[in-house]
């Protein structure tokens, strides 16, 4: 009988050819299914890795309610749960600021804060800001001064101005550079942003310092 050309081509040094390799793995595999049942996690052991719990979450002045998992980050309870979805998400792993909230005046990246260790505390987001229908002095402030262009960065900005003004209310163009230096903005008009950031504290101290 002649000798299989695939077999001959195909030989390693080793002396196994791509055939047998192939039939090997294959066996394998079937094997492997049929033991399914026996390697598979125990249903009860990944259920209990997801198992919620009630927090109260302080959000623009109300109290709210959540059944959460522990490894749900604040920023996807502010979407995904409460419909706040001013707070953008951007990155996810705390680089770009999208998701700038404050936390007990702080600015904080939603992404990085479990939802869980934001219980008991003061949350802002962009939708605190607003005076009912009206803007706040920074959203204004960004209005005036056409401070985005997309505008999909825009919330994580004026929430980082909005922190930095209300522990600095007259900063100087380097305050303004250093409390904007953690959000990035792929449009880029960032002179836009710090003339904003200016016009804001002027629009600020003009409403007696008002937050």
């Amino acid at each position: 009988m002649p000798e299989d050309p695939e077999n001959k081509c195909c030989h390693t040094q080793s002396g196994i050819s791509r055939r047998g390799f192939l039939s090997s793995v294959g066996a394998g595999a079937v094997a492997a299914a049929s033991l399914g049942g026996d390697t598979a996690a125990p249903a009860q052991e990944i259920e209990a890795v997801g198992e919620a719990v009630t927090v109260s979450l302080r959000i623009n002045g109300a109290v709210k309610k959540v059944l959460v998992e522990p490894r749900w980050t604040l920023l996807y309870i502010l979407r995904e749960v409460l419909g706040l979805t001013a707070t953008k998400l951007g990155c996810a792993r705390g680089e770009c600021g999208a998701c700038t909230v404050l936390i007990d005046g702080q600015t904080h990246y939603a992404c990085m804060i479990l939802a869980v260790e934001a219980q008991g505390r003061e949350i802002t987001t962009l939708e605190g800001l607003m005076e009912g229908e009206k803007l706040g002095p920074v959203q204004q402030a960004f209005l005036e001064e056409d401070a985005f262009q997309c505008g999909y960065c825009t919330p994580g900005q004026v929430m980082a101005v909005e922190g930095f003004l209300r522990h600095k209310p007259n900063p100087t163009i380097n305050d303004i550079r250093a409390g904007l230096s953690g959000n990035l903005c792929r449009c880029a008009p960032y002179k836009h942003i710090f003339n904003a950031a200016a016009r804001a504290a002027e629009l600020k101290v003009a409403k007696g310092g008002a937050l």
